[in-house]
């Protein structure tokens, strides 16, 4: 396992910890000029949610890796909190912004990959 997928997979598992729905993965790695090359969109139901989320994919990644993100914002009204991996942006939205920034979108010439909820 590279260690990009490895990372990626801590991620997840850091969002699926705290029931974060709706991962989507964003292959940016073919795109030139793209800030990083992978984002990892998800979206908790509450502003404290999505700031349990966040702590949870800080907390987790940590514990199994050592490595802590280059950056964060997004803590002081929790409706949007991204997290700077370096190769890998997380991005943990409210359902309503997640739906007016439409990353996915935005991106719609990346490989996209939906992961399954577990429940």
């Amino acid at each position: 396992m590279t260690e990009k997928n490895q990372l990626q997979d801590y991620i997840i598992e850091g969002i699926q910890e705290r029931k974060g729905k709706k991962i989507t993965l964003v292959d940016l790695s073919n795109i030139e000029n793209a800030a990083t090359r992978n984002f990892i969109i998800c979206q908790g139901t509450s502003t404290m949610h999505v700031s349990s989320i966040a702590d949870s994919i800080r907390e987790y990644v940590q514990e199994e890796t050592g490595m802590k993100p280059f950056n964060y914002d997004g803590y002081q009204n929790s409706q949007w909190i991204v997290i700077d991996y370096g190769t890998i942006y997380v991005h943990i939205f409210l359902p309503e912004y997640r739906e007016l920034y439409n990353l996915e979108e935005l991106w719609n010439d990346a490989t996209i990959t939906e992961v399954p909820d577990l429940d």
